[in-house]
């Protein structure tokens, strides 16, 4: 009997000596937030770069950016003359119409026009004159900033 009752005493330490060696399954977050971190980071410069696809040479000038809550509506004229509603060729003509169809702030939305630097001055002219006495008044010149060496 006293054999017995040795028995258990020993077995009992052995099933708490395997308790504390049971493997611990938990996840490690930490790689998962470098991806990320990384992905975010990328994200914040690329989409900048993809908001408008028509390609213009800008001109430099000393103004400072503007703060945008909202993605404004951006109409473009290429060197060539043509006009782009966002990416889309459009005619002056049909301009206010269209951009009248897609401003979701009415007359508040912001429009910025982008013209290349050796567009004719008039056409760039011509484009804003139709939007602002169509009723828009947030209207911006987009231009890059001036670098200083």
């Amino acid at each position: 009997m006293a054999m017995a009752s040795q028995n258990t005493g020993g077995g009992a330490r052995r099933r708490r000596r395997s308790r504390r060696h049971v493997p611990i399954s938990e996840i490690n977050v930490t790689p998962f937030v470098d991806v990320m971190l990384v992905l975010l980071i990328v994200f914040m410069v690329a989409a900048p770069l993809l908001t408008v696809g028509v390609p213009i040479d800008l001109p430099e000038t000393e103004a400072k950016s503007l703060n945008s809550e909202t993605q404004p509506i951006t109409i473009s004229v290429n060197q060539s003359g043509q006009i782009f509603l966002q990416e889309t060729e459009i005619p002056l003509e049909e301009l206010v119409a269209k951009l009248d169809a897609i401003a979701k702030n009415g007359y508040e939305e912001r429009i910025y026009i982008r013209g290349d630097k050796t567009t004719d001055y008039g056409i760039v002219m011509k484009v804003m004159a139709r939007v602002s006495a169509s009723g828009y008044r947030r209207i911006g010149l987009v231009t890059l900033q001036e670098q200083t060496q």
